[in-house]
């Protein structure tokens, strides 16, 4: 009934990709035309999803429509405490002149496990950039409901082990929420993240610090406190690849163009080294992920091209999906064929 007379089907391109809202990574087929998505459909793959993915996650994109929502360019606040439009170089020049005030031990990076790992890969060198006293991401968990919703409602917590470094995931939000608090955290950057309605920061203790930076793809309560507003690309905009529950490497790939000046986060963490005085000669997500084989052990050996379309097995994680294990009980049952 979503889709029904909307698009005549053979109007729209088909890409291939992932579904982004657990950590199952459900292959999916998203449906597009003329930079606006239509619709999101399940795509074969018996080691994730068989053919099938959640109502509730097929659905979840039609914000990614909503132009009162998205956020489209750079914002930075005057001294009137009102955000104004800026340039990348304005935004990211503001940024630096801001954190060169501060000591490291004075500065936290929150980034999110909804990045790819070539996102994670860049905000890693961001942080050896700045030795932030705190490195997290905001961990989302629930209940699994038996057949493809994850309990972990983050799909690459895996990436943020492997590729970002951090080994407990979440642990270090609550101590990153009394610094602000206490003022011993002075600036915080946060990629990705909606720290206030996902994570309970409050409205209260961010303005208790002198410089707050955040890159989202829409309007939200941290955004209206920051001094640098930075717009980052949605899932259906990106390129790059996420580690599944069960260790499995898939591909993300791009549906639709980003809006206005919207980077990728990787680009928005490699243009911050770069501001800050750093050299990365990078510009695709394929270039970035030649240096994870390079330089992050369990990627070692791994083209791009061998992720293909339905993903690679890369670390044993001891998780498995229900609906397949319950797929293949029926099948050793005889009850279905496949």
């Amino acid at each position: 009934n979503d889709f029904r007379f909307q698009m005549r089907v053979w109007f729209m391109k088909e890409t291939k990709t992932i579904d982004v809202n657990c950590g199952t990574g459900c292959n999916t087929t998203v449906f597009a035309r003329e930079g606006k998505i239509y619709r999101v459909t399940p795509r074969e793959n018996n080691e994730v999803n068989s053919a099938w993915m959640p109502d509730s996650h097929r659905l979840n994109f039609h914000w990614i429509n909503n132009e009162e929502l998205r956020l489209t360019d750079p914002l930075v606040k005057n001294d009137e405490g009102n955000h104004v439009p800026a340039t990348w170089k304005q935004a990211l020049d503001k940024t630096v002149e801001e954190l060169r005030n501060f000591r490291s031990s004075e500065i936290a990076v929150i980034a999110s496990a909804r990045m790819t790992n070539e996102d994670l890969y860049m905000t890693r060198r961001l942080t050896r950039r700045l030795r932030p006293k705190f490195v997290d991401i905001v961990s989302r968990v629930g209940e699994s409901d038996g057949y493809l919703i994850s309990a972990d409602r983050n799909p690459n917590t895996n990436g943020v082990k492997l590729v970002l470094g951090v080994d407990d995931p979440g642990s270090k939000i609550d101590a990153i929420k009394s610094g602000v608090a206490d003022g011993s955290i002075k600036a915080v950057l946060v990629l990705q993240e909606n720290i206030v309605e996902d994570a309970g920061f409050s409205k209260e203790d961010l303005s208790k610090l002198e410089f707050l930076l955040v890159s989202y793809p829409m309007v939200n309560p941290a955004a209206e406190m920051a001094d640098v507003v930075l717009p980052g690309a949605c899932w259906a905009e990106k390129s790059g690849t996420m580690i599944n529950v069960t260790g499995r490497l898939q591909r993300l790939n791009p549906a639709i163009e980003p809006p206005g000046q919207t980077m990728q986060p990787w680009e928005i963490a490699r243009d911050l080294v770069q501001a800050l005085g750093g050299g990365n000669g990078i510009y695709s997500a394929t270039e970035i992920f030649a240096l994870l084989a390079k330089e992050v052990p369990e990627f070692v050996g791994i083209s791009w091209n061998d992720v293909g379309d339905l993903g690679i097995p890369l670390v044993e994680t001891g998780v498995t999906i229900p609906l397949l294990e319950k797929e293949r009980e029926r099948a050793a049952q005889g009850l279905i064929v496949g």
